[in-house]
């Protein structure tokens, strides 16, 4: 059994709610994450239901006394960060922990449904205590060292004492992926609750279960360069390098080629450089510069 003796202190209740932007989202939100829940408000002076929104959240945040802060976001002053997380429309609202989005939503809400997503975020803090927080990290490093097979058993025992935990579920399916065990990766996400089955980590995993099942199919990385060099224009096997490029483990590479094949021709196979794309944007973390990098050159592309 895993120790959950939770030594975390509340966060004083000082600096709650402050205006934050493109220059100052990396300190504001993702560290300042890492020690307690920041709910992320994209609003716009123009913007009508923003301005109850805004002072609502504000409340509520004020209300959980110091266990969530509140960071707000102008997005007509700050279009980087708000074009890297997709804001669409306006009020968006965004919860970080541990450096991650963990929930969210688009639109107004009724005071008693606000108060309930505060308190939902800020909860996120005081339940994950230190040695839950230790294990994640050293399931998540076995992983990142080739010991999959530690990692399961590490991630499942993390899921015996909290089973709501979506980290934990991701990271059990992202270990069985490593073991080319993609099916048992499938029905790990299957099995999560339903309350936590939309969270990005599940959803990044999903994604990286897409793409292990494409990376099967991949072709001989040489052959395909070698048909692409033969013809630039040959889209299919642009396609079909950037998925063997990725099952390589060269994301970075098979990016690069899938802007190249989405510059040629956007509307190819139904959008399918675009498409997938945002699959392997999905599958990295929020703030991989390999994701933002390729978000940012797509959007250049997209509303050239």
């Amino acid at each position: 059994m895993l120790n959950l003796g939770d030594t975390r202190a509340d966060a004083p209740a000082t600096d709650l709610i402050k205006d934050g932007g493109d220059a100052t989202f990396m300190q504001d939100v993702i560290e300042a994450s890492k020690e307690v829940p920041v709910i992320v408000d994209f609003w716009a002076p123009w913007c009508g239901p923003c301005k109850t929104l805004g002072p609502a959240l504000e409340a509520a945040v004020t209300k959980a006394g110091g266990r969530v802060k509140m960071v707000k976001v102008d997005v007509d002053q700050n279009q980087q960060v708000a074009g890297q997380l997709q804001v669409q429309s306006i009020p968006t609202v965004y919860a970080f922990y541990q450096g991650q989005p963990v929930d969210g939503f688009q639109g107004a809400l009724p005071p008693s449904e606000i108060e309930a997503f505060v308190n939902k975020v800020a909860d996120l803090g005081g339940e994950e205590d230190n040695g839950l927080a230790d294990a994640l990290e050293a399931a998540e490093t076995m992983l990142a060292e080739g010991e999959a097979a530690d990692a399961v058993e590490t991630f499942a025992a993390i899921l015996e004492e909290d089973a709501n935990n979506a980290a934990a579920f991701a990271g059990l399916a992202r270990a069985h992926i490593a073991l080319d065990q993609v099916d048992q990766a499938e029905a790990v996400l299957n099995g999560a609750p339903a309350e936590i089955s939309k969270a990005p980590e599940i959803e990044a995993a999903h994604a990286q279960i897409d793409l292990a099942r494409q990376a099967a199919n991949a072709g001989p990385l040489d052959d395909l360069r070698a048909a692409v060099a033969a013809n630039e224009d040959d889209h299919q096997a642009r396609f079909d390098l950037a998925t063997a490029l990725h099952a390589s483990g060269d994301v970075e590479g098979a990016v690069a080629e899938l802007l190249e094949l989405f510059r040629r021709d956007r509307d190819w196979n139904d959008a399918a450089a675009k498409t997938q794309l945002f699959t392997i944007f999905d599958a990295l973390k929020p703030t991989d510069p390999v994701a933002l990098n390729g978000r940012r050159k797509l959007s250049s592309m997209i509303f050239a």
